[in-house]
């Protein structure tokens, strides 16, 4: 199937149920594995990519879960293909940089996605929208035990699944949740929670991963340990941190609330009426306001439909899905005019916020 195919087919991250999904956007599971007797895919040369890449592409597209896969060769696709894979979370950064030999398998409805020739020969990732961690894990273990029947994995009784970077031996498994925190922001206590968490032996990072920044307070939790553990075990203590995380965001909205709704209100309203009138957004400005409005939304300030439309907007105002709407690569100042454009026309018709004024004590 082709690139305009998966564009055009409802995606598990914009068209499901992440309308009822607070704090928690979306969950995350990722597989590292690598074949028998192959080289990693780094010190390998494009023969030896291209042989591996085919060998996959055969018993991925066998399983039961890869019906009519979209598969897409990363050296087919033009730079703004890769760019719009990597804002859906399809593929990394680091394989939309890849020449000859590599390539991305995504389900139909972009649940399950399959990088090959990346770091490791194989990045098998599950997405869930919302906080499913049991279903994730369910899903991509059913469908890592599909491809092993077919697929010679590199396995040591001691070390578990090898693999190119020794931070994922073991399990070779990362487990993550996509978390919106804007009260622990505004209240300037998210640098405490990720003291915390990397002290449990998690770690925090962006939007997009490695190296990017918490757009529109968004942050991805994950295990940084995949060595020693379970696969159960990692899903178990990555769950309590993300609860512990759930409660002190949850705790310091209230706070805010009993401090000063007004203030909060204000944040929400000004957003409000930024996206239904601006002219010109940069791709922060719009993630940082369309965060204001969902945590409105989860304030019941707003409707709980409009979590959905938010949540595809965090998608959809990314610089390369706002290129393809207009068919070619346009420039940054065209981009934020076009991003602009795009939110007045989605929140014309919103409702209004309903602000509840606390009373008098």
């Amino acid at each position: 199937m082709s690139f305009a195919s998966l564009m055009a087919t409802p995606s598990e991250l914009t068209d499901t149920a992440s309308a009822k999904t607070a704090i928690v956007l979306m969950t995350r599971i990722r597989l590292a594995r690598n074949l028998a007797g192959q080289r990693f895919p780094g010190w390998a040369d494009k023969a030896r990519r291209t042989a591996v890449l085919a060998q996959c592409r055969e018993a991925i597209a066998a399983t039961p879960q890869m019906k009519k896969p979209h598969d897409l060769p990363i050296d087919r696709l033009s730079e703004l293909e890769r760019l719009i894979l990597v804002e859906r979370h399809l593929i990394s950064r680091e394989l939309s940089g890849s020449k000859g030999g590599a390539g991305a398998m995504i389900s139909n409805d972009q649940a399950v996605s399959v990088m090959i020739n990346e770091e490791d020969h194989l990045r098998i990732q599950v997405l869930r929208a919302g906080f499913q961690l049991k279903r994730a894990w369910n899903a991509i273990d059913d469908f890592d035990s599909a491809l092993e029947e077919s697929l010679d994995y590199a396995f040591s009784p001691t070390l578990g699944y090898l693999t190119a970077c020794p931070t994922n031996l073991g399990t070779g498994m990362r487990a993550s949740a996509m978390m919106h925190l804007p009260a622990l922001i505004i209240s300037n206590q998210m640098e405490k929670v990720v003291r915390a968490v990397n002290q449990l032996g998690m770690v925090v990072r962006g939007l997009f991963g490695e190296g990017s920044d918490a757009s529109g307070s968004i942050f991805q939790i994950s295990n940084q340990t995949t060595l020693g553990e379970t696969e159960e075990e990692i899903i178990k203590r990555l769950g309590t941190v993300l609860n512990s995380i759930i409660e002190h965001e949850m705790n310091a909205r209230a706070k805010l609330l009993e401090a000063d709704a007004n203030k909060l209100f204000d944040k929400i309203g000004r957003a409000y009426g930024i996206l239904q009138n601006s002219h010109v957004l940069s791709s922060s400005e719009a993630m940082n306001l369309l965060s204001l409005l969902r945590l409105g939304v989860d304030l019941k300030i707003m409707p709980d439909f409009v979590r959905a439309l938010i949540d595809r907007l965090f998608i959809e105002a990314q610089p390369g899905h706002l290129q393809y709407l207009q068919k070619g690569e346009i420039e940054p100042a065209q981009r934020d005019i076009l991003r602009a454009a795009l939110l007045r026309a989605e929140f014309a018709n919103q409702p209004k916020p309903s602000f509840t004024l606390p009373g008098p004590n």
